[in-house]
């Protein structure tokens, strides 16, 4: 049985009711899936050295709810590289700092293409389609770092991560840095082809190394579900950014989170999310809390395949799909 077999179109599926209890049987489900067919795990990211040699066969997730308690199972404590899950914290930063003029830099629209194609960005002279495909964070750190030197960029976004979750102990994976810039290879012509078309202000090689270093950041399940929060527009949690532009930040994971597998997840979970190439998946349930999965093995597309499987099982047994 694949994952999400189980869940097909048109199942009756209960309601049921968020514990430790529940979790630890997702947990356990999703390893006697694999027991069934290791291939379930999927692969790790390939093209990072220091994330290919991951034991696919790990699985955790925490859930971060409205009265601030925290549900964990799994390897809940294992940190792992959060990769394009920063995005969503980059692009937060951004629009509080530059407001809408971001949008004259960047897209909002799903771009149907790998997250690091090149085939869109030259057909659109420049302009990527949204900030979550490789090419439009891009844009976002370059607007980050504009006036800055790139330790500040790096240290205001370390600092709102570490503020979005209230622990300070989150730091940046500097090996897992370096090993992205050794093969970044399309990134690096990606930062050219922008700079080309007058859209990337700072100087690649500057530009990717912050971008490089936020990728790196690495986290705990735990740690990923209490930084979710704020755009989940919970009570007594951090207000880092307007409302409104939580409003935005949800409908953009909801259309452009899951990369050309966006369309997929919507129909699936129903829910707000970003991925990341480390395995990483960080689901917000609006007025609800945050949820955060972790499995490093991906789908085709770039994203936990057992993730994906993990957060439709809690969005349809719990009823917290949008939709």
């Amino acid at each position: 049985m694949q994952p999400g077999d189980a869940y097909g179109e048109g199942r009756l599926v209960m309601t049921r009711e968020l514990s430790k209890d529940y979790l630890d049987q997702l947990v356990a489900d999703v390893h006697a899936l694999a027991a069934d067919d290791p291939n379930v795990w999927g692969a790790p990211a390939s093209y990072i050295p220091e994330l290919a040699h991951i034991d696919p066969a790990q699985f955790a997730i925490s859930v971060a709810l409205e009265d601030g308690m925290i549900l964990s199972a799994g390897d809940c404590d294992v940190p792992f590289s959060i990769q394009s899950i920063s995005k969503v914290f980059t692009l937060s930063i951004a629009l509080g700092r530059v407001g809408d003029t971001l949008w004259r830099r960047v897209g909002r629209e799903p771009s149907g293409n790998p997250f690091d194609s090149v085939m869109k960005l030259e057909q659109e002279k420049g302009k990527p389609r949204n900030p979550f495909i490789n090419a439009g964070a891009i844009v976002t750190t370059d607007a980050l770092l504009s006036g800055h030197a790139p330790k500040e960029a790096l240290s205001e976004i370390i600092h709102f991560v570490r503020a979005a979750a209230e622990d300070d102990d989150i730091h940046i994976n500097k090996t897992v840095a370096a090993s992205e810039k050794a093969t970044g290879y399309r990134n690096l012509a990606l930062a050219h082809y922008l700079r080309s078309y007058g859209n990337l202000d700072n100087e690649p090689d500057f530009t990717l190394g912050v971008y490089y270093h936020q990728c790196a950041i690495e986290m705990t399940t735990v740690q990923l579900a209490r930084a979710g929060r704020f755009l989940a527009s919970l009570n007594d949690v951090p207000k880092l950014i307007a409302p409104a532009k939580v409003r935005s930040l949800n409908a953009l994971m909801m259309t452009c989170g899951q990369y050309d597998g966006s369309g997929e997840f919507a129909f699936r979970v129903g829910l707000p999310s970003k991925s990341g190439v480390g395995g990483g998946l960080l689901v917000i349930v609006p007025h609800r809390g945050s949820i955060a999965i972790w499995s490093p093995g991906l789908d085709s597309h770039g994203n936990s395949l057992m993730g994906t499987y993990a957060a439709e099982r809690l969005s349809r047994d719990l009823g917290w799909g949008v939709f």
